[in-house]
């Protein structure tokens, strides 16, 4: 086994290097390991464990020239002398002894082939910058006209310092608990908000994934809503590329034919064949298309018309709720949030109400708390598709909350008076470009009126290619269309400067721009008439003092990480370190627009290739893909690849999915959205997969098995000793083996996916490898899959990729997001995460997330029953809590996690996978100290408990049933309750010194569902 603290005197004595050569490679042993961790070496060769992660500062056991900033010390939570501590309650001598107790022996790494890909050591945190600084100044940034639904933006100083780099914002997770998520919902709500105002439909969710994806939500939506009658779904051809990639993908999984085409030229006899239609507006050439009369003829028809826009254009133009539309989808990206290299953006999704159940991702409703007050709640949260397993039409989960309450924000600071003259900027510099080379020689290619893009037919004798290579050597990147057309987008960053060098390059210096600037805007017909964003909130923060005070004002209202410990099982919500997110703010990672050309981002190639490389080692895999931008994403992706590689053998019928019944919602979904048809697996009593259902179900298919999705270590925290047995029935009928990454923190350096046996594995690069959730995204759900499946990685349409490894194959098909590499400007945090760490780092952070869930559990199994534990009474790096007894005393799992908040903490993940039971998650950066206050919160939580159980309190009366307690309630002049307001408000010594307050007490759910409002109030509705 891997050894920390004892390993034989290497041949050869070496304290330290900045190089990866280090005394592992010259005693052939892993387990030595930098001084300022585990300890330093004697003058003998001996070990010699450090009690604290500082003790070696005041040593000579490195050179002075060494930087002193290494990262694993910042990153791990317990001292040394803390781990020592914590491995003596469970009557363990090492980490060794711990692994030894909760990995199984047959998939145990005693030489971790995993960690080979990396070097050992970490290399600190200022070396790790300068060194991917070095990577981002091989992007070359020129100004983009390329459009296509990526723009230039500007975002406020107040929003980028205050919302984008604030840590109570990016480390906030997704708002299942209201009660302490009123500040980020409220955002979400005023989203919301936008979408559906300026769209003018009657109801829209908080947020999807990228334009795109929110597209084919839409189709999969359509398809639903004819109940599947109607195989054929209607494409305009001049919708983005992009777009109607990600449309094919979607359809081609599920059977669904699509057609491309005029959409003007359908009838409603022809209507009557498709599920639904989709159209751009304005559409990928800039065109501003009347569709009025087709929405119509689609209503008639029952089709589903769905258009996808753009909000700032739709803030002067006819908003597609005022001509028919059911759906509408699209990007906020324009509003406030950089370009990222293609992502994270917030996709958005509005509609009738009608649709309402079938809309996908999450939707934030208002409601009543328990002393009457408005309060905010995800609601309707059973329509949240997902949750509906194998019935779901989308597996929507992680989506982009951090970038939709960006957008919101922009739209606040601006407000509709605002937005309105950007958006007349924007199409008075467009038109002022088109006269310009229209006088050249230049002619457009379509008559209709045009928001911000134009496409125009090159002069005879001149080449669109020449035109766009001559423009990229002044510094500008413009669309290519074919070798006689051209397109340019103009946006809110183009300056006077910008669209003079423009016009003397395509002109070749002949023309020049014309104009005092002033552009009379008139779309006619198509001009927007009705007011929109007339609410308070829009209409009061405009200057940087009042959006300064709002944005804190609401930050103040969530738990977040910068509180205290998120104890989510199954999320991972470790350390976002401020030294691994500053490089997403650099303007040589967040200006570059996903289509420049590669020769441009030279800096992002060498960063993602050798992301990949080094998730390919860990993973124990060929090939990775960082395409899909959220762990669903990944699985649908994985699967996917599956599924090609089964056609290519000519066995595309096999669509069997097994997946165990205790998987997460989004398996099941990810599996009907691939085509497949699910299979359950039960559980047995210790919450294993039950081997023997698994292999009579193998062996019932095999003729057309295609996978199973299995969890590892398993969604109870436990690490099956059976798995290889699982994989190997599998593979015996016929089938590929899907492993969801979500758990992979529990896996780095100890085991592997592909050691383990695996084909396919998603990982969430937001739980493992330290990108924030967000409030409910971003997310990276990167694949990594074997050599036989690696040509089947997602393509791009507009820039053909292969994902990064052995065995890949570059392709303009298979396209699973809208952005050729996702969410590629949150990439640089898992790349900072994991140079920083290295391999020891990684291994060290794995192995403590262990001992701290084992720990904790430990001290909780004389008050509370843990669940499934090995036959050693260990876990993996969570465990479940049952709380399922409390039902038979009035009490419930709820009760406890709003008693929580009483003392400060986020609740643990709450009826899932077991329903009425929590699970618990600390991960490795929680220190001992902060471990210990959430034992002793839930110590004392269970004497409250016990009070109920044994009389001396009915359960309405008792503090568990009225948490949380506000201040509003704890101040008030009547106290009707049986304990003191000291009990409700400050039951633990640190809330004296460090409170948080619950803005709103206990949340009505019923009373939101049954009076759903998904808007924010109007100034009527306030005065009332």
């Amino acid at each position: 086994m891997l050894r920390t603290l004892a390993f034989k005197r290497p041949s050869k004595v070496l304290v330290s290097s900045a190089r990866s050569k280090t005394l592992r490679e010259c005693s052939g042993v892993r387990g030595v390991t930098s001084p300022y961790t585990f300890g330093r070496l004697s003058k003998t060769g001996s070990f010699v464990p450090s009690t604290s992660q500082f003790a070696s500062f005041s040593t000579n056991a490195r050179p002075v020239w060494e930087p002193a900033d290494y990262f694993e010390q910042r990153h791990v939570g317990p001292t040394h002398e803390e781990t020592a501590k914590m491995l003596s309650a469970l009557n363990l001598s090492s980490l060794d002894e711990l692994i030894d107790k909760s990995v199984p022996a047959a998939i145990r790494s005693d030489d971790p082939e995993e960690l080979k890909g990396l070097d050992w050591k970490g290399k600190s945190e200022s070396e790790a910058t300068e060194e991917l600084r070095r990577m981002a100044s091989k992007n070359k940034v020129n100004k983009s006209f390329i459009g296509q639904g990526y723009y230039g933006t500007k975002t406020p100083a107040v929003i980028f310092r205050n919302l984008l780099e604030n840590p109570a914002w990016y480390t906030a997770y997704t708002p299942y608990q209201a009660e302490i998520s009123q500040g980020r919902m409220e955002m979400l709500l005023n989203f919301q908000t936008v979408v559906s105002d300026i769209t003018n439909m009657d109801i829209a969710n908080c947020g999807l994934l990228d334009e795109g994806t929110s597209a084919a939500e839409a189709m999969n939506m359509s398809h639903a809503q004819n109940k599947s009658k109607r195989g054929k779904y209607f494409v305009s051809e001049d919708c983005f590329d992009q777009t109607v990639s990600c449309v094919e993908t979607r359809a081609q999984a599920l059977g669904i034919e699509i057609v491309k085409g005029d959409p003007l030229s359908l009838s409603e006899e022809d209507l009557k064949e498709y599920s639904g239609v989709l159209v751009q507006y304005p559409n990928k050439n800039g065109a501003v298309v009347d569709y009025g009369a087709l929405g119509e003829r689609a209503n008639k028809a029952k089709a589903v018309f769905t258009v996808a826009t753009d909000l700032l254009a739709c803030s002067v133009l006819k908003p597609p709720g005022d001509f028919g539309a059911d759906i509408v989808v699209g990007s906020a990206q324009r509003f406030g949030v950089p370009l990222f290299y293609g992502g994270p953006h917030a996709g958005f999704m509005s509609t009738k109400e009608s649709l309402k159940r079938l809309m996908p991702g999450r939707l934030i409703g208002a409601s009543i708390d328990s002393q009457g007050n408005r309060a905010l709640r995800m609601a309707l949260q059973t329509r949240e598709q997902y949750i509906r397993r194998e019935k779901a039409t989308s597996n929507i989960c992680t989506a982009q909350s951090l970038l939709a309450n960006i957008a919101a924000a922009y739209a606040i600071y601006h407000g509709p008076d605002g937005l309105s003259e950007i958006a007349r900027r924007v199409h008075g510099m467009a038109v002022i470009v088109k006269d310009a080379l229209v006088k050249s020689g230049f002619t457009m290619v379509q008559d209709e009126s045009f928001f911000d893009t134009i496409a125009l037919k090159v002069p005879a004798g001149k080449s669109a290619n020449q035109l766009g290579k001559d423009a990229a050597a002044a510094g500008l990147n413009i669309r290519i269309i074919d070798d006689e057309t051209i397109g340019i987008s103009v946006d809110e960053s183009s300056t006077k400067a910008d669209l003079d060098t423009l016009v003397k390059v395509l002109s070749g210096n002949s023309g020049s721009i014309d104009s005092d600037g002033y552009v009379e805007m008139d779309f006619g017909a198509l001009s927007r008439t009705t007011k929109f964003l007339q609410h308070q909130v829009f209409n009061s923060h405009h200057s940087e003092t009042q959006m300064m005070r709002y944005l804190t004002m609401l930050e103040r209202k969530d738990i977040t990480l910068r509180d205290s410990m998120i104890p989510l099982g199954s999320c991972t919500m470790k350390l976002n370190a401020a030294s691994e997110l500053m490089p997403v703010s650099w303007p040589e990672f967040a200006n570059m627009h996903p289509f420049a050309p590669l020769d441009q981002a030279q800096g992002y190639m060498e960063m993602i290739e050798s992301l990949n490389s080094w998730l390919a080692s860990l993973t124990g895999f060929a090939a990775v893909s960082t395409q899909p931008n959220s762990g669903a994403a990944g699985e649908y992706a994985g699967l996917l690849c599956i599924k090609g590689y089964h056609e290519a053998n000519g066995e595309g019928h096999r669509n069997v999915c097994l997946i165990p019944t205790s998987a997460h919602g989004t398996n099941p979904a990810s599996a009907v959205l691939a085509g497949m048809k699910v299979v359950g697996v039960k559980n047995n009593a210790a919450g294993e997969v039950d081997i023997d259902d698994l292999r009579a179900k193998a062996e019932k298919h095999k003729d057309n098995l295609s996978a199973v999705m299995i969890t590892y270590p398993s969604t109870y925290g436990a690490f099956e000793e059976k798995i290889k047995d699982l994989i190997q029935i599998v593979h015996d009928n016929g089938g590929q083996v899907y492993m969801d990454g979500a758990n992979m923190n529990a896996q780095l350096g100890t085991c592997s996916p592909g050691g383990i046996g695996a084909d396919v594995c998603h990982l969430n690069l937001h739980k493992t490898f330290a990108i924030p959730h967000g409030g409910g995204g971003p997310g990276v759900g990167s694949i990594g899959v074997a050599r036989h499946l690696a040509p089947f990685l997602p393509g791009h349409s507009v820039v053909p990729v292969s994902g990064e490894g052995d065995n890949v194959q570059v392709k303009a098909t298979g396209q699973v997001a809208a952005a050729p590499y996702g969410s590629a400007g949150i990439l640089p945090i898992s790349w900072m995460y994991i140079r920083m760490c290295g391999g020891e780092g990684l291994l060290r952070s794995s192995r403590t997330a262990i001992l701290n869930a084992n720990y904790m559990a430990k001290q909780l199994e004389n008050y509370y029953n843990i669940l499934f534990r090995n036959e050693h009474g260990m876990c993996a790096h969570e465990f479940i809590v049952d709380l399922r007894h409390l039902k038979e005393h009035g009490l419930s799992e709820d009760d406890v996690a709003k008693r929580l908040a009483d003392y400060g903490f986020h609740a643990p993940t709450m009826s899932w996978p077991l329903h009425g039971a929590i699970m618990i998650e600390p991960t490795e950066s929680e220190s001992k100290a902060e471990c210990d206050k959430l034992i002793s919160a839930l110590i004392s939580i269970h004497g409250e408990i016990q009070d109920v159980i044994d009389g001396k309190v009915e359960a309405k009366a008792s503090p568990l049933h009225n948490a949380p307690h506000t201040a509003a309630m704890v101040t008030a002049s009547d106290w009707n309750f049986p304990y003191s307001r000291e009990t409700a408000a400050f039951p633990a010594i640190w809330s004296k010194q460090n409170k948080f307050w619950p803005s709103v007490s206990r949340l009505d759910n019923v009373y939101g569902d049954r009076n759903l409002v998904c808007s924010c109030p109007t100034v009527e509705e306030l005065m009332e």
